[in-house]
């Protein structure tokens, strides 16, 4: 099993617009991967640059256009830390470890789709709050405790360790707050002693090769012929661009989102899907229908 960590945070467009690549990966290599999250902690303070709400606007619009993740533009008052996103993340995994993940994807969606601030706890709570089976005022109220202060800690030296690495070589590191740092998203692949490392954003290719040098007998699972089948494997939904990445198919992953689109529409027109709004996308799930019968398949099992 080839362990994979990514370095990431919640408020950087980068790793926000790579979860296409990263759903990716999950469908494409199952359990053959073991991942890890390590949170960067970019800001522990708001930045003391003037903050240009229209500017961080506008960019937020090139990376919709281009990446096609959900973007909401509407301005926010200020500008934030994320200190205390990334410290939701680690409690989350030292509450309940599994949860890191859908609490670190519910703060990117809030964050790049809605006015949430990553340093306001109230506004964290809330997007946790959406979350099934996480308890959103736990982790809120455990962000201060030594316990999570000293795991977050240890994320951010990782997180620092960069300097003589393939992504230092690629240009792909920051010294923003002095040591050399990985910048969001950072991927390392370790096997048997092995390691290899695709510094900040990177087209899903890299990644693949890089999968393939260390293990090239490792399985793939292919593209599925219809976005239901995805649905059911990611229960906590997709956006469009993700679903096409996961469509996908051919030697260069070309997605294409129009035809995602419509795939996914034909499933919501027959009741196996629903299209939640969100920025100017949405989140894609399983069908009430669906999700009701399988909850009573199960509970017919159970008796």
């Amino acid at each position: 099993m080839i362990r994979a960590t990514l370095y990431s945070d919640a408020a950087c467009p980068w790793a926000y617009s790579a979860n296409p690549a990263l759903r990716v990966l999950e469908w494409c290599y199952g359990e053959q991967l073991a991942w890890r999250l390590v949170m960067i902690g970019l800001r522990d303070e708001p930045s003391s640059a003037r903050f240009e709400p229209a500017r961080v606007a506008r960019r937020y619009a090139i990376f919709r256009d281009r990446y096609g993740m959900p973007f909401g533009l509407t301005p926010k008052e200020r500008a934030a830390a994320t200190g205390r996103g990334c410290r939701a993340v680690v409690a989350a995994r030292l509450l309940q470890p599994g949860s890191e993940w859908h609490v670190l994807r519910a703060l990117q969606l809030a964050n790049f789709t809605t006015t949430l601030l990553l340093d306001d706890d109230e506004r964290i709570r809330e997007a946790l709050r959406e979350i099934p089976e996480v308890d959103a005022d736990a982790i809120v109220d455990h962000l201060d405790e030594d316990e999570v202060e000293h795991a977050y800690e240890l994320d951010k030296a990782e997180a620092r360790s960069a300097a003589g690495t393939a992504a230092e070589a690629q240009g792909k590191t920051s010294t923003s707050d002095g040591p050399v740092r990985f910048t969001a998203p950072s991927l390392v692949f370790e096997l048997e002693g092995r390691r290899l490392v695709a510094g900040g954003w990177q087209p899903l290719l890299a990644y693949d090769v890089l999968l393939a040098n260390l293990d090239p007998t490792l399985r793939r699972t292919p593209p599925p012929e219809t976005p239901e089948l995805l649905l059911e494997f990611f229960p906590d939904g997709l956006t469009t661009a993700e679903v096409a990445a996961l469509l996908a198919e051919g030697p260069d992953y070309v997605a294409n989102l129009e035809h995602a689109e419509h795939t996914l529409l034909e499933l919501l027109a027959d009741g196996r899907a629903e299209r939640i709004p969100l920025g100017q996308d949405a989140i894609w799930r399983r069908g009430a229908r669906e999700r009701s019968s399988a909850r009573e398949g199960a509970e017919a099992a159970v008796a």
